[in-house]
């Protein structure tokens, strides 16, 4: 490492300025890797490590032939790929290979300029993919790099070092960070400017279909899925079901939606008891619909609205939206934990929920048909349903996020998973219980979501993981429509009662942290959680409504635009003025020694002195003398002493108690003086 920085340090400085360039060209592409096309990112690093190459050896660029070849290549690339060259993914496709291409033909300052102005485009697009705060502390980084390679490339002579341009780069954001934040607070919110993707969609690992063993893979993210906020004591965990995509179509393998969302066909719910109030802070989604904690008022049909985001109650009391939750949502919610949904007599709607695939798990279906007859002919539903929880609590179930997969030696997986296998995790146990449930007569069907936080509150908001991704079941009663069923109870009961869910393998760093100190990984990960949160809440979900908050604190009774456009027109023109006070300070003398000599002068010259600012104080005495005479001895000598401080053998440089006395000296000669006159 030291060879290679001597060397860096005996380089040229173009060699060194385009070195410092290419990295921060690379470091700016670094997050658009993952969303660029992988020829994209292969042939951004190519160029920029041939540029490179090229100036570590003191080669000639490239001609400009071989440019338009490169150019019609990464054009006709772009477009077999996307069909387009125009729109985001083409445009930011070309914007990465465009900039890299320029560094073939830095030979000018204004080159280097275009790529300047190509990478602050560039940086502002990672946005659109991310707006985490590790994403927003990267791009302070790449502009800081950014503003230091202009730093450079405005400073022609010597060889300035990277050190200096870096910290003239940050005394120039710094001077800039106060109309930053004007504009970040005072800036009109109008969607959907505000309203571009927050961070990549899929985060919180929610389908709209299960198949047989996937929630395990879900369960081992430990990402935050959703931050709750309760206006009361936390309800206890085995109530806390967030409710998901309803799941009522079995083929075998997966299981799908209704494939009629919208049918009219339960009843609104009802509810009893004091209602809960809460907030939700919840991160996007891959799915169009809203987990959401059990269960409001509204009924199928109802809409509603969150920011931009409009929601449909779907027929089994999901929300549904038009499009995926692709951003981050905040809202309020009311619900009842006691309630009853559903239709309270057995309609011909139901027949759905008693849907099976014809020739699948044999063993299955006659297991239940051989306890539905042991339980006779007057069972109810609670009984039955009572049967096959008993028959999980005493059975060698066990309940894991590792059983191995299903079906690879048979189609019959409820089969192998409810007699040979017995291994399993939520989606095993509901999935099972409604197959058997449906072999009964007795409507049911799946529901996924959340269930259960985290033990200890973080930042005062009570934590919902990927981790606690579950799914249980829903039977249909006479006279009390649906009622929840979650067999997962019966054979883990710390999973549901405290939502204790099952820890995934940590990967190598939380391992060696884990290893050093058993709460060192969890309280890490916490901390930067809740600095997550915190950038969360007061950056990116700052709205028009906080806006005219701050404007109410300000003074305006009544906020609204017009008041925002009073406040905005003010500080410009407040800034308008510090600007000219700054130059006009600016344009003085700002070392003693000038202003010495300015207030000198200035004083000489209301003497009728034809003194000038080139002459000394020598000559300065010379001329009051010869204007003056006799008189003017005291001021004379003030100014050949002044000329013996600054000249003379002796000279020094006066303190600021000298200074005064001197120039109180020379005033008062210089009232002597105009008194005589």
């Amino acid at each position: 490492m030291s060879l290679l920085g001597d060397r860096l340090a005996r380089l040229p400085r173009d060699t060194r300025d385009t070195l410092f360039l290419l990295a921060t060209i690379a470091a700016t592409v670094l997050p658009h890797a993952s969303h660029l096309p992988w020829w994209c990112s292969a042939m951004t690093a190519l160029v920029l490590l041939w540029r490179g190459q090229l100036a570590w050896r003191g080669a000639p660029l490239p001609g400009r032939w071989t440019l338009v070849a490169l150019l019609v290549v990464t054009a006709g690339l772009t477009w077999l790929n996307y069909r387009s060259i125009l729109g985001r993914e083409p445009g930011i496709t070309m914007l990465t290979l465009l900039m890299a291409l320029k560094t073939l033909e830095l030979r000018a300052r204004r080159d280097a300029f275009v790529v300047f102005f190509l990478g602050f485009f560039l940086v502002l697009t990672g946005f659109l993919y991310s707006q985490s705060l590790l994403t927003a502390l990267w791009m302070v980084l790449t502009v800081w790099a950014l503003l230091s390679a202009l730093v450079l490339a405005q400073m022609p002579i010597g060889q300035p070092s990277l050190a200096l341009a870096a910290r003239q780069a940050a005394r120039t954001t710094l001077l800039g960070l106060p109309l930053m934040l004007a504009l970040f607070f005072l800036f009109p919110r109008i969607a959907p400017l505000w309203g571009v993707p927050a961070d990549a969609v899929g985060k919180t690992g929610l389908s709209d279909r299960m198949d047989f063993g996937a929630m395990s893979e879900i369960a081992n993210d430990e990402s935050v899925a959703m931050r709750l906020r309760f206006d009361g004591p936390l309800p206890p965990s085995s109530a806390l079901y967030f409710r998901g995509p309803v799941l009522s179509s079995f083929d075998g393998r997966s299981w799908r939606p209704s494939p009629r969302p919208f049918a009219m066909r339960d009843a609104a719910p009802r509810v009893s008891g004091a209602p809960l109030q809460l907030e939700v802070t919840l991160e996007p989604l891959r799915i169009p619909v809203l987990p959401v904690l059990e269960l409001g008022r509204e009924g199928p049909g109802a809409i509603w609205a969150i920011d931009q985001l409009q929601l449909t109650r779907g027929a089994d009391l999901q929300w549904l939206a038009s499009r995926p939750v692709t951003e981050r949502l905040r809202f309020s919610q009311r619900v009842w934990l006691q309630h009853e949904h559903g239709p309270l007599l057995r309609t011909p709607t139901l027949r759905e929920y008693l849907a099976l695939p014809v020739g699948l798990n044999p063993r299955t279906l006659a297991w239940a048909s051989s306890v539905r007859a042991q339980q006779g002919d007057a069972a109810d539903t609670p009984a039955l349903v009572e049967a096959v929880m008993q028959h999980i609590r005493q059975a060698d179930f066990t309940y894991t996020l590792e059983p191995g997969r299903y079906g690879e030696q048979s189609p019959h997986l409820i089969d192998e998973f409810w007699f040979d296998r017995r291994l399993g995790f939520c989606e095993h146990f509901a999935a099972a219980f409604v197959v058997v449930m449906r072999a009964m007569d007795v409507p049911a069907r799946v529901v996924t979501g959340f269930q259960g936080v985290d033990p200890v509150q973080q930042d005062d908001y009570w934590i919902v993981r990927n981790s606690n991704a579950h799914a249980w079941a829903e039977y249909w009663v006479a006279g009390r429509g649906w009622v929840r069923a979650d067999p997962t109870a019966a054979v883990a009961p710390e999973r549901i009662n405290a939502g204790r869910s099952l820890q995934p393998t940590p990967g190598a760093l939380a391992g060696v942290l884990g290893q050093m100190s058993p709460q060192l990984w969890r309280s890490l990960r916490n901390g930067w959680e809740t600095l997550n949160n915190r950038w969360q809440q007061v950056v990116l979900n700052y709205s028009r409504g906080q806006q005219f908050d701050l404007l109410k604190s300000l003074g305006w009774e009544q906020p609204d635009w017009n008041a925002l456009g009073q406040l905005i027109s003010g500080l410009i023109l407040a800034a308008t003025l510090a600007g000219w006070v700054w130059m006009r300070w600016q344009m003085r003398p700002h070392d003693a020694w000038s202003r010495q000599r300015a207030r000198v002068l200035a004083l000489l010259r209301r003497l009728d002195v034809p003194a000038e600012s080139h002459h000394a104080p020598r000559q300065w005495a010379q001329l009051v003398h010869a204007r003056h005479g006799e008189a003017a001895q005291p001021l004379v000598d003030l100014l050949l002493a002044l000329e013996a401080s600054r000249y003379g053998p002796q000279a020094h440089a006066q303190d600021w108690r000298t200074r005064q006395r001197w120039w109180a000296g020379v005033r008062a000669a210089g009232r002597m003086l105009r008194s005589n006159r």
